[in-house]
């Protein structure tokens, strides 16, 4: 006992040092080294990237590697002329920008009242001009007159550039030029390592979701590259910071509305947005927040200065501690999806500090008995939901083993490469030939897939409907009684055949075979019997 308490303590003080580390003031970080590591660990194509090659699209999703400037202007342009050409090439995008805060730099600088909710951009402009003088892109107390499109497009600060040789997507690392201190905390998000090892180092979370992207074997073996780059236009958050803030307003105020989450994260796989949605915190927002709240303000001090009277996507998982950052998984406990390596070690000291740092959240708004009650619920009901799915899960995977799935031993094509044929496995959610996936099989694989995890979501985000009748357990209990039923049919039909191998076919026609020679049998000595005993009557 003593030797387990020990051990937890130097756990905690070894995770608190690396947190003290990793979230220390940013002054000293060098945007060299932290664009180098970005790209150092960009995967690229990936761990299958012989088996794929991007179609257009994808250069939008993944700049990095696969943007090539357009041919159809040449030469070299400079800034004035970007903006005016763009006015009428692309006015959606001019006015986008035009109306920005990066457009509009002296009206942040000149802003004269502390008491504009703006007023931190003040600080922050200063902030990323000192960052520009370090990385000699500025002269020291030069300001920057505007961020416009050649800053972004091309290097900041450059007078021109040629439109056919230097015109880049912007990625993350181009973002962080400017933003460094946000640069810095997202990537900080790779540096994520779970006790156990139930995910590996950094995973699950948008520092590397390209990555987990290309790497999921279905992703890369699939023909249909049109249907699987759908995966990446919200796994691209590793690439770019256009996810959150909106070519090309870029707005903070608008990133930090629900709204801003929910191109991604909805859906049967992770339906976060509609749970929050239909939780009483998303009826306050829509009933009030959408019209009294003051998205302005940093997400610090929201509740203070912005008016809020409940949380949004933003206030709860940006915040540490009490701090806001652009790390987003420094309170994760269940992550994407329940497994029992996470379910039997939720006493472990990583993740109950984890959720005292989840009550000290939803203790800005409830009393900490109340949160720790329905954390503590919310536990026990997504445990519950995962032994209903791991029951199923064997009950399925035993078909598997013995050979019963239908059509297992004549009609069942291998998945793509790499993937390996399994049973209920993710590759069945998005390849079909044959009998592969049987129907048990489709069926669990929305049962682990879909249905535990909107259970899960639903529990967290507090949605009644999102893990009871509507989504959830009603749906567990559903798909469980479906497979239930199809083991005892598939088991049942295997039991009719014959013991020496014969199919069942064979075997049916073989007793009929068998049942009409001993009719005819027995009706030969009827006859018999009927005539020995007529020609005793005659005598």
């Amino acid at each position: 006992m003593l030797t387990k308490i020990l051990k937890s303590v130097i756990f905690l003080l070894v995770a608190q040092a690396l947190v003290a580390t990793a979230y220390a003031k940013q002054e000293d970080i060098s945007f060299q080294q932290l664009k180098d590591k970005y790209y150092q660990d960009h995967p690229g194509k990936g761990k299958f990237g012989d088996l794929w090659e991007p179609i257009p699209i994808q250069k939008y999703w993944n700049p990095k590697d696969f943007y090539k400037p357009p041919t159809t202007v040449t030469g070299e342009v400079t800034r004035d002329q970007c903006v005016v050409c763009h006015e009428s090439v692309t006015p959606g995008a001019f006015h986008a920008w035009k109306n920005s805060t990066h457009a509009n730099l002296d009206k942040i600088r000149n802003m004269p009242n502390a008491q504009d909710p703006r007023y931190y951009k003040k600080a922050k402009l200063a902030e990323v001009e000192q960052q520009l003088v370090k990385q000699g892109l500025l002269k020291e107390g030069e300001q920057l007159k505007d961020v416009g499109c050649i800053d972004c497009h091309g290097s900041v600060g450059a007078k021109s550039i040629q439109h056919d040789k230097d015109l880049v997507m912007p990625d993350r690392a181009k973002c962080g030029t400017c933003h460094t201190t946000e640069f810095a905390e997202a990537e900080s998000e790779k540096e994520q390592e779970w006790p156990q090892g139930q995910w590996s180092k950094g995973h699950p979370s948008h520092a590397v979701d390209w990555k987990a992207n290309v790497e999921t074997g279905i992703w890369a073996g699939m023909a249909e590259r049109e249907i699987a780059q759908g995966c990446d236009m919200c796994h691209y958050q590793q690439n770019k910071c256009d996810g959150c803030h909106t070519r090309h307003t870029f707005s903070a105020a608008e990133a930090r509305q629900p709204e801003a989450c929910a191109t991604c994260h909805n859906g049967v796989d992770h339906n976060e947005y509609e749970n929050y949605l239909l939780s009483k915190h998303g009826t306050v927002y829509l009933t009030q927040g959408k019209e009294k709240w003051n998205f302005e303000v940093p997400l610090k001090d929201a509740i203070t200065k912005g008016g809020y009277t409940a949380p949004t996507c933003q206030t709860c998982h940006f915040e540490f501690e009490g701090e806001y950052s652009h790390n987003l998984v420094r309170k994760v406990r269940w992550a994407f999806n329940p497994t029992p390596a996470i379910a039997d070690n939720l006493n472990h000291p990583w993740f109950e500090d984890r959720k005292d740092a989840w009550v000290q959240t939803c203790a800005n708004c409830h009393s900490p008995s109340f949160a720790e009650s329905y954390l503590t619920a919310a536990d026990k009901g997504t445990i519950a939901g995962l032994k209903v799915e791991q029951e199923a899960k064997k009950v399925v995977e035993a078909l598997y083993n013995d050979g019963l799935l239908p059509g297992q031993k004549t009609n069942r094509p291998a998945p793509p490469n790499p993937e390996k044929d399994a049973a209920g496995g993710f590759f069945q959610l998005f390849w079909a030939k044959g009998n592969n996936p049987s129907h048990v099989e489709r069926v669990y694989a929305d049962m682990w897939e879909h249905d535990l995890i909107k259970l899960y979501k639903g529990l967290f985000h507090v949605n009644p409907g999102g893990f009871t009748y509507t989504e959830g357990w009603s749906e567990l209990m559903r798909d469980y009684a479906i497979i239930m039923d199809e083991n005892t049919k598939l088991r049942e039909a295997a039991g009719k055949t014959a013991q020496n191998g014969e199919s069942t076919t064979r075997a049916a026609l073989r007793e009929f075979k068998d049942a009409a020679t001993s009719r005819y049998v027995l009706g030969s000595l009827l006859v018999a019997a009927g005539i020995v005993v007529i020609r005793s009557r005659k005598r």
